[in-house]
């Protein structure tokens, strides 16, 4: 089941928010994120200082065949805990969705439920979503994949209407999936269109085979269709 949760609980998933967070705090000039919203300078850093220590230890835990431990495991589900206690001692997302700076992409990328006004005469459609997603891709070392994701017809990388995220199935080799419905296909989501993919070290060199579709956590009848698979060389 998707995991809804304001900070996600799942490795996987949690690898995408720390990341993906952690870069927007920073983000802005001549004020970054962080300040705009509220954040005291150490809070920001402490939040950053997370997602440092993930980073190694998930591409650890990214290499299943040499050194994906239950020890490797249990730190990141520290790291999970610690960054939860954090906001529950802090208040850091409850005070950036009442923020009177916050905007939809703030919300989103923090995965804060909207306001009751956002919500009001929502329509919820009956079909599922027919758009296919585009994507591009830049390599960027370490294992690293930056993604961006693409209405058929968008110029700029967003969130289609009726999904809240993109959903994606991979995996990394030199031997192509069938399609996305393998077994054994990594699975994970992202709420924001332009994220970072990590991929772990120990991948470059290989290929990246991956699937996308829109999909809404809320709706899961509403999912889009897979797109054709997508084939990238990892640095």
């Amino acid at each position: 089941m998707p995991d809804r949760s304001r900070i996600p609980r799942l490795i996987s998933t949690f690898n995408t928010y720390i990341l993906n967070t952690s870069r927007y705090l920073a983000e802005g000039t001549p004020v970054n994120n962080a300040a705009r919203l509220g954040l005291t300078e150490a809070e920001a850093n402490r939040w950053a200082e997370l997602a440092e220590e993930w980073k190694p230890l998930y591409a650890l835990y990214s290499n299943k065949a040499v050194s994906r431990t239950i020890a490797i495991k249990e730190q990141l589900l520290e790291i999970i805990r610690k960054t939860v206690q954090l906001d529950r001692t802090n208040h850091i997302l409850d005070r950036i969705g009442a923020s009177a700076q916050a905007t939809i992409e703030d919300a989103g990328e923090f995965r804060i439920k909207r306001g009751v006004s956002e919500k009001k005469n929502r329509t919820i459609p009956l079909a599922p979503i027919k758009e296919a997603v585009t994507v591009s891709f830049k390599p960027i070392g370490g294992g690293m994949m930056k993604v961006k994701c693409y209405g058929i017809s968008a110029l700029r990388a967003g969130i289609i209407q009726h999904a809240d995220c993109v959903q994606f199935r991979y995996k990394v080799g030199k031997t192509p999936p069938d399609s996305a419905d393998e077994p054994g296909l990594e699975k994970d989501l992202s709420s924001r269109a332009t994220f970072i993919l990590t991929l772990g070290p120990g991948s470059s060199a290989n290929y990246l085979y991956i699937f996308f579709r829109w999909y809404n956590t809320r709706h899961p009848r509403l999912a889009g269709p897979w797109s054709g698979l997508n084939i990238t060389m990892i640095l």
